[in-house]
């Protein structure tokens, strides 16, 4: 899989990145995983410290950093009809943060003039978002996402669909497999819930210095 370093205020770029498929099944289990279901599974998936991804056709992988501080924000997984930006939090040992998610992004979204709606989907309750956006022609108009909050052993994936996903949930199979693919490693330390858990930049694509 070749990867991508992005500005986070960077625009979208076509996905031209063709790989052959690699298949992920954890028996008798439902993803997103937690990486203790999956560490004797053999598959061999990409290693950004606490997401770990499995390669798929039409699938790029584009890191979002942050150019001042050289922080990976958030890993976004792109293809020609759409994308899936993924970012990890810890979480408490007991409770979840996607109730308290959910309203943050509905009130944030609201704030800057969208609308956000509660659906059930696949991953439980999600939000179907339309947000004001200003186009580079100097236009405004609603850039949709679809956000989906996974509760997990200690730890929170937040979800967001761009493009076909999120305009046509009922027909994104596809993409879901895709996050269902997704692997969370929590790690042992300890954590504020809601703090971002580390990306790993690799190697192969940090500057040198």
């Amino acid at each position: 899989m070749r990867f991508r370093r992005k500005s986070v205020d960077a625009p979208p770029e076509p996905a031209v990145e063709r790989e052959e498929p690699v298949a992920m099944e954890a028996a008798g289990l439902s993803g997103p995983y937690d990486a203790a279901d999956v560490a004797d599974d053999d598959v061999d998936r990409v290693d950004l410290g606490s997401l770990l991804i499995t390669p798929e056709p039409d699938r790029e992988l584009r890191l979002q950093v942050d150019e001042a501080s050289q922080v990976v924000q958030s890993v976004l997984l792109a293809g020609p009809d759409g994308a899936l930006e993924l970012r990890a939090f810890a979480a408490p040992r007991h409770g979840e943060l996607w109730p308290e998610h959910r309203q943050h992004i509905a009130a944030e979204t609201a704030r800057h003039g969208g609308t956000a709606t509660e659906r059930e989907g696949r991953f439980g309750t999600e939000l179907v978002c339309q947000r004001p956006l200003r186009r580079p022609d100097g236009k405004v108009g609603l850039q949709p996402s679809r956000v989906v909050g996974v509760d997990g052993p200690r730890w929170f994936l937040r979800a967001t669909f761009l493009g076909r996903p999120a305009v046509d949930p009922d027909d994104a199979a596809d993409w879901e497999e895709t996050l269902a693919h997704v692997v969370v490693n929590r790690g042992s330390h300890a954590m504020p819930p809601g703090d971002a858990l580390p990306i790993t930049l690799p190697p192969e694509v940090r500057r040198p210095s």
